[in-house]
C-alpha cells in the first residue's frame, strides 16, 4: 500500500466519526483533494513578479501584471476543459460564476458590487496542460496598503488559522526581510510536517535588476541565491533558493512573430544603439532614425526589460536567434525558468504524494483537535498518530529540516550527503545515490550497498552523536528500500 493508501483509510475512519454532522462535509473534502493536482501556492510582497512568475510557468499570459498592485484577491488557476472564473465570497455564502474579459491576454475579473476584501478567493478554470499536474495559486503581497488585502497571504498560508489551502509555496523575494520570515514560517506547521523545508522553494525574483541589468546579471543573482541559500534562517524555511528573471521568462514563453521582426529591426542598428541601451530613457527617448517608433520601443521594454532587451538584440545581431522560437528557447534558458521547472518537478512534483498526504493528515489532525470531545475522535486521533510516527516518507522530511535547521551537527560533508540521499536534489533512485540519469541496475545496488554499510558503520560508532546516529539510521532505512526494490 502506498502513503496515499493509509491516508484514504485514515479519511474513511474519520467519515464514519464525523458521520452525520457537519464536519462531515470537510472530511469528503480532505478526500478529493488526495486525487486533484499538487497545490502550489505563489507568494511575495506587492510587486515581487508573482503574477508575472505564474504567466511565464502556465506560459500564456493569465494572470494581469503592470506597474500596480494587480493581485488583491487570492487567485486559483485550475486546469479545465472550459473557461470560467468563479466567485468565493468572503462570508462563506454560495460560489457563483463571475464575468471575466480578456485584456493584452490578461484576465480581468468583474467583482461586481464586491471589494477585494469581501471575496475569499476567485478560481479560475483555463485549459492548459502546465495546469495539469499542478494547480497555481496566486497570493496578494504581504506589505499591500490596500486595507485588509495586506494580511490576506499570511491568512492563507498560516496553518494556525485554517487548513491551509496550498501543499507547497513559491516564496519570491529580493533579499531576507523580517516580513518574508514571517510569512515563510506561517507556512510551517508544528505537527504533521514538523516544520520542514522540503514544501518550500525561495525564488530571488527579477534577478535581471540585480546587476543593474549588465550582461552578467543573471551570473550575479546565481552568487547572491548561493549566498542566501547558507543564511540559517532561509535553510530552516526553504529548500533551495532560485534566480529567476521573471519578465524575461514570461516574455519569452509568449513571444510573438512580430515582437521578433521588431527586434531584428533593432539588431540591424546594433552599433547604433549602444549608447542608447545603457538606460530605459536614453532607449525610449533615442533619435528620430532609431527603428519603431518611441511607443513601440517603450511597449518592448515593459515586455523585455532591459537586460532582456539587450540581450534579445545581441543574439539577433551574433546569429544566435535567427527564429523567433530559438529567441524564445534561448531566452527561456537565460532567465532561469528551466532551472526553476526542473526544481519543481523534482522536489514537488517528484513529493505530490508524500505533500498531499501531509495535507490531508493535517486536516485531519485539525478536526481531531476541534472536535475532541466527539466519539471516536481519540481513537482516530491515536490512528494518526501512529501513521505518522510509522510513514518513512515523513521521516526523511523532518530529518531533512533537521538538518537543514542546524538542529543535528555533523561534519558538513557527511551531512550533505545525508541531505542527498534523503531527496535534497530529487526523489529519484539515481538522484538520491548521486549516479547518471542512466545508471544500471548493478550500479544502483552497487552504489547503494556502498553507502549502507558506510552509515551503517557512522551509525554505531561511539562517537557519533545520538541525534545524528538517529538521522542516519532513517538513511539507513531509505537505503536498505532502494536495495529491497532493486533486488
Amino acid at each position: 500500500m502506498t502513503m496515499v493508501d493509509d491516508v484514504r483509510g485514515i479519511l474513511d475512519e474519520a467519515d464514519r466519526v464525523f458521520a452525520g454532522s457537519s464536519t462531515q462535509t470537510e472530511v469528503i473534502r480532505l478526500r478529493t483533494r488526495l486525487d486533484e493536482p499538487l497545490r502550489v501556492a505563489i507568494a511575495g510582497k506587492v510587486k515581487a513578479g508573482k503574477s508575472t512568475l505564474l504567466n511565464a510557468l502556465v506560459g500564456e499570459l493569465l494572470a494581469p501584471t503592470d506597474t500596480g498592485e494587480c493581485t488583491k484577491v487570492v487567485t486559483w488557476y485550475r486546469d479545465g476543459h472550459s473557461y470560467q472564473v468563479m466567485l468565493h465570497p468572503a462570508d462563506g455564502s454560495a460560489a457563483v460564476q463571475a464575468r471575466f474579459s480578456r485584456d493584452d491576454g490578461a484576465i480581468d475579473v468583474d467583482l461586481g458590487s464586491r471589494r477585494a476584501v469581501d471575496v475569499d478567493r476567485l478560481e479560475v478554470t483555463w485549459p492548459s496542460g502546465r495546469l495539469r499536474t499542478m494547480t497555481l495559486i496566486d497570493t496578494p503581497g504581504v506589505d499591500s496598503l490596500t486595507e485588509g488585502v495586506a494580511t490576506r497571504a499570511f491568512e492563507f498560508l498560516d496553518p494556525d488559522d485554517n487548513d491551509t489551502p496550498a501543499d507547497a509555496v513559491l516564496y519570491l523575494m529580493k533579499h531576507i526581510h523580517a516580513s518574508d520570515l514571517r510569512l515563510l514560517e506561517a507556512f510551517h506547521d508544528d505537527s504533521v510536517s514538523s516544520p520542514s523545508p522540503v514544501n518550500a522553494i525561495a525564488v530571488l525574483s527579477r534577478a535581471d535588476e540585480i546587476g543593474a541589468g549588465r550582461a552578467d546579471s543573471m551570473d550575479s543573482a546565481a552568487r547572491i541565491a548561493a549566498r542566501l541559500g547558507d543564511d540559517p534562517r532561509l535553510r530552516r524555511l526553504v529548500q533551495m533558493i532560485v534566480p529567476v528573471a521573471g519578465l524575461l521568462a514570461e516574455t519569452a514563453e509568449t513571444l510573438t512573430e512580430s515582437e521578433y521582426r521588431e527586434l531584428a529591426s533593432l539588431a540591424e542598428r546594433r552599433g547604433d544603439l549602444e549608447v542608447s541601451l545603457l538606460s530605459t530613457d536614453r532607449f525610449v527617448e533615442a533619435t528620430p532614425e532609431t527603428p519603431l517608433t518611441s511607443l513601440d520601443r517603450e511597449r518592448l521594454l515593459g515586455r523585455f526589460g532591459l537586460f532582456g532587451l539587450r540581450t534579445a538584440i545581441d543574439m539577433i545581431a551574433d546569429g544566435t536567434a535567427t527564429t523567433s522560437q530559438q529567441l524564445s528557447e534561448a531566452l527561456v534558458r537565460l532567465s532561469g525558468l528551466v532551472e526553476l521547472r526542473s526544481v519543481l518537478n523534482t522536489l514537488f512534483l517528484g513529493r505530490t504524494d508524500v505533500l498531499k498526504a501531509r495535507s490531508a493528515m493535517l486536516g485531519v489532525e485539525r478536526l481531531c483537535h476541534d472536535h475532541a470531545a466527539l466519539p471516536g475522535v481519540e481513537r482516530l486521533a491515536s490512528t494518526l498518530e501512529r501513521l505518522t510516527a510509522s510513514a518513512h516518507p515523513f521521516n526523511e522530511m523532518n530529518t531533512m529540516a533537521a538538518i537543514r535547521s542546524g538542529w543535528i551537527s555533523g561534519n558538513a560533508q557527511q551531512l550533505a550527503e545525508l541531505e542527498r540521499l534523503l531527496g535534497a536534489n530529487g526523489t529519484l533512485v539515481e538522484q538520491r545515490l548521486g549516479l547518471d540519469a542512466h545508471a544500471s541496475a548493478d550500479e544502483v545496488r552497487s552504489a547503494a550497498a556502498a553507502a549502507l554499510s558506510k552509515l551503517q558503520r557512522s551509525a554505531e560508532n561511539p562517537l557519533t552523536t545520538h541525534d545524528l546516529a538517529t538521522a542516519i539510521r532513517v538513511v539507513i532505512r531509505t537505503l536498505e528500500g532502494i536495495l529491497a526494490d532493486a533486488t
